[in-house]
């Protein structure tokens, strides 16, 4: 977004001026480069992934001022539609996507320990549906949505954010990779802020990687067309920013690049509800109706797992993450006896529209959580069966050289 007319912006602060204004009930579209404003390539290597540079991302288009929106009010924004941009470009959204790993040492991943190195599958869309070359015998229906969507925090909510997270890192501030993000102004573009603005919003402004109370990262599949989301106003305007469109996602986004990455279109539908935050108890995060279009999958295959580290053998009380892992560590290995690496059914995981879930949470020491996979996303039976698994050479994903 460097060359365009109105320059993108990836931090978030009060200060970043609007790049265009809507009025409540207006309809209009939005369009995105993909969230490392194109630093990845249609090709057989993961050494752009490798070679990232995360301080660019992510690329937001906006923000956008809707007429009449002040603190405490709730803005509505209804997803109407998105999806890739038309033909088969260099830019990905143009007929393709990509689903990456990010390398421990330049972002990391949830499975980081396991599989430290940067991966890649590139995926080629076909309407609705996804296949890769680097996963053979896949083939599924995406749930489009936006990654990543808020609007503006006040001053003080910035301060707020920059401040736990700085203390968050300090408690192990040599951790690869880091426990945070802080402001870094290497990198960073802030729209249409005059200079001096722009230079003092780069070492203030958050960045924008987690989710937030404002929303921004949050990685929710089912923001998909038809939803519906409640979002806090926290300056005058609103200023809502979007990026990080997706083509498909398993919950979790297990990969941190996990979704099928695109650039594209996205319509949004924009209301406010005044004194909404106060209303209805929406002081921090939005609340969200899923919207109705989505694939329908009625059969899956489903891999569960508990707080307990088989590595070292040790039990975890009532933790969550580690029994969402443990059910991810299960799946892949039971892909693996398929013909698919390790890495494949990592990629595989982050990229189809799984669901993860909390299972159970209360039977102390043992959090329970269960990962389901749709069995009809194959082109062979995945199901266990007497005779065995039906393992074929599935060749490899794009790996770093």
């Amino acid at each position: 977004m460097r060359d365009q007319e109105i320059p993108g912006h990836n931090r978030w602060h009060p200060d970043i001026p609007p790049a265009a204004s809507v009025r409540p009930d207006d309809e209009f579209r939005v369009e995105c480069r993909d969230w490392t404003d194109c630093q990845i390539g249609d090709n057989d290597s993961a050494d752009d992934v490798r070679d990232a540079d995360l301080s660019v991302c992510h690329m937001l288009s906006g923000p956008i001022r809707i007429e009449g929106a002040e603190p405490g009010d709730l803005l509505i924004v209804d997803v109407l539609d998105l999806g890739p941009l038309p033909g088969h470009g260099e830019a990905a959204g143009e007929g393709w996507g990509y689903t990456g790993v990010f390398a421990k040492s330049n972002g990391g991943s949830f499975l980081t320990d396991y599989y430290p190195d940067a991966l890649k599958a590139v995926w080629d869309f076909h309407g609705q549906q996804a296949t890769s070359r680097h996963l053979p015998g896949v083939r599924y229906t995406g749930v489009a949505h936006p990654g990543l969507f808020g609007t503006a925090p006040s001053a003080e909510l910035l301060e707020r954010w920059n401040r736990r997270e700085r203390a968050l890192i300090a408690t192990d501030p040599d951790r690869v990779p880091p426990l945070a993000l802080p402001p870094d102004p290497h990198g960073a573009l802030t729209g249409l802020a005059p200079a001096g603005d722009a230079e003092r919003i780069a070492r203030e402004g958050a960045r924008t990687v987690p989710p937030r109370e404002h929303g921004g990262n949050q990685d929710i599949k089912n923001f998909s067309r038809g939803s519906r989301v409640f979002v806090p106003v926290f300056v005058d305007g609103a200023n809502l920013s979007v990026g990080d469109l997706h083509f498909s996602q398993g919950d979790g986004e297990i990969t941190f690049c996990g979704a099928i990455e695109m650039g594209g279109f996205i319509d949004f539908h924009v209301d406010l509800i005044k004194g909404g935050m106060e209303k209805y108890g929406v002081t921090t995060n939005p609340v969200f109706m899923p919207g109705n279009v989505e694939p329908r999958y009625s059969e899956f295959i489903s891999f569960v797992g508990i707080s307990v580290d088989p590595d070292d053998d040790t039990n975890l009380y009532l933790d969550a993450t580690t029994a969402y892992k443990r059910a991810c560590l299960n799946g892949i290995e039971y892909l693996k006896k398929f013909g698919y690496t390790g890495e494949q059914a990592y990629l595989l995981l982050g990229s189809a529209p799984i669901e993860g879930r909390i299972s159970g949470i209360v039977d102390i020491p043992n959090a329970c959580c269960t990962l389901y996979l749709p069995t009809a996303i194959f082109d062979f039976d995945v199901r266990p069966t007497a005779d065995g698994p039906r393992t074929a050479d599935r060749r490899q994903c794009a790996v770093t050289s």
